[in-house]
């Protein structure tokens, strides 16, 4: 199973551009902050992931502020097919309150 969710801001977003089928894409930058407990100690856990919205999803995704928290739902993909570098594919979120982070 390949599912991933997490609250994060957006640190920045491209604007939209289409395949050479006509699929719209944004790419973006997530950047995420919480703390966790590991092995009953609280750790810090500080991170930016590449993103991309496509389809219908990625005019929301456009549209939508850059100062807000959402939470993101999605997989983990490598960039291109030689690449090993990984990108979050979003397949939908929505704004969560300032105090859920």
């Amino acid at each position: 199973m390949n599912q991933l969710q997490f609250i994060a801001l957006i640190a920045e977003r491209d604007a939209i551009r289409y395949t050479p089928a006509g699929m719209p894409i944004v790419n973006a930058v997530l950047q995420h902050r919480s703390q966790q407990m590991e092995a009953g100690i609280a750790r810090l856990t500080e991170f930016e992931v590449s993103a991309v919205a496509a389809g219908e999803l990625s005019t929301r995704f456009s549209q939508t502020p850059l100062a807000g928290l959402y939470q993101f739902s999605g997989f983990l993909s490598k960039k291109s097919r030689n690449s090993k570098s990984l990108v979050f594919h979003i397949i939908d979120f929505s704004a969560v309150p300032d105090s859920s982070i």
